[in-house]
């Protein structure tokens, strides 16, 4: 956990822990830091992990969230992320890049891996619900990712931006197939 405190600290990920989309607005607002990760750790010890981590030699640069989208209690229950079929998704809610290790590559081979780690979890495919369009963004509004980002790892458009309500970020719906079934 040590190691995925690196990555988030002095982000918006300090305080959230990776649980905010695995959480409902009650369960969130009920948790502190500290309970947030204490709850990650239980998490991390499952076989199942709820993410990876990336390094570069032996410094944790890089983060990202995958998990199955029954599992993500605020992305399962949002009006800005519903589903679009019955296919049984898996999601990257999230991903960060500590500051000093941008501009490499790093975002993009975590997605990657998130995708072959969910294939090989079973996954029948990976979505994500990346910024709409290619407008930069402050860091703060980047935790899950842009249009293009998703775009350069394989995933398609599945469905466009929504209608925005009050202050919602204009988000595309994105769908990367698990290799096994893309080579059928």
């Amino acid at each position: 956990m040590d190691c995925m405190g690196e990555v988030l600290r002095g982000s918006w990920g300090v305080g959230c822990w990776c649980m905010y989309p695995r959480l409902t607005g009650a369960e969130a607002h009920g948790m502190g830091s500290q309970q947030r990760r204490k709850a990650m750790t239980t998490l991390a010890r499952r076989r199942r992990a709820p993410g990876l981590l990336a390094f570069e030699d032996e410094e944790p640069v890089g983060w990202i969230a995958i998990a199955p989208r029954t599992e993500l209690k605020r992305i399962e229950n949002s009006r800005a992320t519903p589903q679009v079929d019955d296919e049984e998704v898996w999601v990257i809610p999230c991903i960060t890049v500590r500051p000093s290790a941008r501009g490499r590559g790093i975002a993009l081979a975590l997605i990657r891996a998130a995708v072959a780690y969910a294939a090989k979890q079973g996954a029948p495919a990976v979505e994500a619900y990346p910024r709409a369009g290619s407008a930069r963004t402050s860091d703060d509004n980047a935790y899950f990712g842009t249009e293009p980002l998703f775009r350069r790892a394989g995933f398609k458009v599945v469905r466009k931006a929504l209608k925005r309500h009050g202050n919602w970020v204009a988000r595309v719906t994105m769908r990367a197939a698990s290799p096994k079934r893309r080579a059928r």
